[in-house]
């Protein structure tokens, strides 16, 4: 898959240790910034990372800051994103199999490396399971437009 990842200063650190994770799982990855841990604004970071998952030229993205509640916010503002705040792998596998997240938000100065690894990998792995839930998926996209 085509992952588009994206952080603030306050989940720089954490970036940058997930994208070799992520190639090494088989993906490839492409950095919308920071590149940095200078201060900077989210927003600039994550809403141009969920535009372009949005419009279709990433599978799925990553979005990292200090607690992911700003990043989170952010991305799920661009109309067919659907951003889940993870800390725990259990949430980020329902949240790819039940809503069918196309984004993983996660806070780096919240959750460690190998929990926020554990976490990615489940989200990268898991599919989404239709059925009843397709239903669910189709009203958010209705009530987009």
């Amino acid at each position: 898959m085509k992952i588009a990842v994206c952080s603030d200063h306050g989940g720089f650190e954490l970036k940058t240790r997930l994208i070799p994770f992520i190639e090494e799982l088989g993906h490839e990855v492409t950095d919308f910034g920071c590149y940095s841990d200078k201060s900077v604004d989210y927003p600039d970071y994550a809403f141009p990372m969920a535009e372009a998952v949005a419009a279709g030229g990433y599978d799925r993205g990553i979005a990292v800051c200090g607690t992911g509640i700003g990043v989170s916010i952010c991305c799920n503002k661009v109309r067919g994103i659907r951003c889940a705040l993870c800390g725990d792998v259990l949430s980020a596998e329902l949240t790819r199999k039940h809503n069918d997240s196309n984004v993983l938000a996660m806070g780096g100065r919240i959750i460690g490396v190998e929990t926020a690894k554990a976490i990615t990998k489940v989200w990268l792995d898991t599919a989404f399971d239709g059925g009843r839930h397709e239903g669910r998926i189709n009203k958010i996209a209705n009530y987009e437009k």
